[in-house]
């Protein structure tokens, strides 16, 4: 069975998870039977994927400038979403050889963690078919853009927990659904902790990895994350 190492790192720059995360797939290159989830969380950002046309980003540069949001172009598929604090975002660096070389059933699984943990906390979600994420009755919870090289992942998803979601205003985020967050639907707070717990489970019991948790990260300043 392969082996799965869990870094829960807090709050991280998103400029330097990338970072990580192309340290990180350079490593499952050479070495396909290791893997890594990275579980964080990021100051304001819209990530721009690949789908994504121009006018995708609502707001002016001054407006973004002055909301504290940064804009990153990114080789994810998909088009624009946004990153920020009350979200658990999820980058799964592993390799699909020899036997999971399927794109469309690597999202579908990613789908089926989420859901399954949304069912942990009693949130009915599901898939809507020729759509990518996982939606519930009151909007889309959870998004998800990979990239993928050499059959090595990047990218993941990103779940509405305590999340702003006046932020989604100012793009036209995948393709314009509404959005909700798992505190919007619950009726209060959700320790990200507790939702991460939940992740890692599901993310074992889906994929049939072996976890290693490396030791929780208290939260780190947002340029502070070692690479390897």
């Amino acid at each position: 069975m392969r082996s799965l190492e869990v870094r829960r790192l807090g709050r991280v720059a998103y400029s330097i998870a990338l970072e990580l995360q192309k340290a990180l797939e350079v490593s499952v290159i050479a070495d396909p039977d290791s893997g890594y989830l990275l579980l964080l969380e990021h100051p304001h950002v819209f990530t721009i994927g690949r789908r994504s046309k121009e006018n995708g980003v609502l707001a002016t540069a001054e407006l973004l400038k002055n909301l504290g949001i940064e804009v990153y172009e990114t080789d994810r598929g998909g088009k624009v979403t946004y990153h920020g604090l009350g979200q658990v975002v999820g980058y799964p660096i592993i390799s699909l050889s020899p036997d999971r070389e399927d794109v469309h059933r690597y999202v579908r699984d990613i789908e089926e963690v989420l859901i399954r943990t949304m069912t942990d906390f009693g949130i009915d979600a599901f898939r809507i078919e020729g759509l990518t994420g996982v939606h519930t009755s009151e909007g889309k919870i959870a998004a998800i853009g990979v990239h993928i090289k050499r059959w090595v992942t990047t990218h993941g998803f990103a779940l509405n927990v305590n999340t702003d979601l006046s932020y989604y205003n100012w793009i036209i985020a995948c393709e314009g659904e509404p959005v909700t967050s798992m505190e919007r639907i619950l009726g209060s707070e959700v320790e990200l902790a507790d939702v991460e717990d939940r992740l890692i489970l599901n993310f074992e019991h889906v994929f049939g990895y072996e976890i290693v948790q490396i030791p929780k990260a208290k939260t780190r300043p947002v340029g502070s994350v070692s690479v390897l």
